[in-house]
């Protein structure tokens, strides 16, 4: 069984799109992308410093962008291949969702740019961030976030869990911190699925009426609750709320676990998932698709794991 996951903000590097846009089609499949984003993400993914990509409103579009120019050239060609399950870390949910047959690109790409603007500014509200907390008892360090106020944001698996809060609190943190676990500082603009997002969740429900919207025809996994969700409305709800709520990556991989799950590929700018999955599914073959030359040894790995998209159909 293969799972196809797409990571989440934090991935991108500079340059990083460069070597997919010299593939036939990516260039004119971007511009349309642009388009819908109102932002040039060729320059972005290929020109811009890491200053610049790390602005959520450019980061979360480059992200999804990037995750379907890459999964199109994984799961397109004459013999197309499509994977057991999709899932995605946070704006990565986005790629999910066009991955499965929820949103198509364009709206999708409507729909993260909106995303990006409004957590953007609501970020800008109160002067907040994020911090890794790596290592300690998982319980513990819940309560010790608890302790200080502030939100576990994403809980990871593997020993990781993200604290989300205001800039004093997440001092509070830096200097008393939990029990055998090292705090790290994150580059991100705000407390991002913490009740700081707010303003975000009501621009997005203005908007989300206006996507056209169809059931998954890929199982989709998500990162709420680590369930699968049949219902292309309950998705498209969950990617609203998702804004506000914190990530439950740890859920999504103990369901991989439970449906026996035996690898994955983790799209462009693919490595941060994979990272966790080699500490918490052990045994499960892995591969990041960083740029088209890993396309290769991806293709055989969904030609081992991935089922046919005839079958697919069929079972349509």
């Amino acid at each position: 069984m293969l799972v196809l996951v797409a990571p989440g903000q934090g991935a991108q590097t500079p340059g990083f799109l460069a070597p997919w846009l010299e593939l036939p089609g990516a260039a004119d499949r971007l511009a349309g992308w642009s388009a819908a984003a109102n932002l040039d993400l060729a320059h972005y993914g290929t020109k811009a410093d890491a200053d610049e990509i790390r602005d959520t409103k450019v980061a979360q579009p480059l992200l999804v962008a990037a995750g379907l120019l890459s999964a199109g050239e994984l799961t397109g060609g004459a013999s197309p291949l499509t994977p057991d399950a999709v899932a995605g870390h946070s704006v990565g949910e986005i790629t999910a969702a066009v991955l499965a047959g929820v949103l198509s690109a364009e709206d999708a790409m409507t729909f993260v740019a909106a995303r990006g603007r409004a957590m953007a500014d609501a970020a800008a509200v109160t002067e907040t961030g994020m911090s890794a907390v790596l290592g300690g008892d998982p319980d513990t360090v819940l309560a010790h976030l608890a302790g200080l106020g502030l939100t576990p944001a994403n809980i990871n698996g593997a020993g990781q869990i993200v604290a989300a809060g205001t800039m004093p609190q997440l001092a509070a943190l830096a200097a008393d911190k939990p029990e055998k676990a090292r705090v790290i500082a994150l580059k991100v603009a705000g407390a991002f699925h913490t009740e700081h997002m707010a303003p975000a969740v009501a621009t997005l429900e203005a908007l989300a009426p206006s996507l056209a919207v169809t059931d998954p025809a890929l199982p989709y996994v998500s990162n709420a609750d680590g369930r699968f969700v049949a219902s292309g409305a309950d998705i498209v709800r969950r990617l609203v709320a998702q804004v506000s709520n914190p990530v439950r990556w740890d859920l999504c991989m103990e369901t991989f676990k439970e449906r026996g799950v035996t690898a994955m590929i983790e799209v462009s700018p693919g490595g941060t998932l994979v990272g966790l999955a080699k500490r918490a599914l052990p045994g499960v073959r892995t591969l990041a698709l960083k740029t088209p030359d890993d396309l290769e040894a991806a293709r055989a790995l969904v030609a081992e794991y991935g089922t046919p998209a005839e079958a697919v159909d069929a079972a349509e």
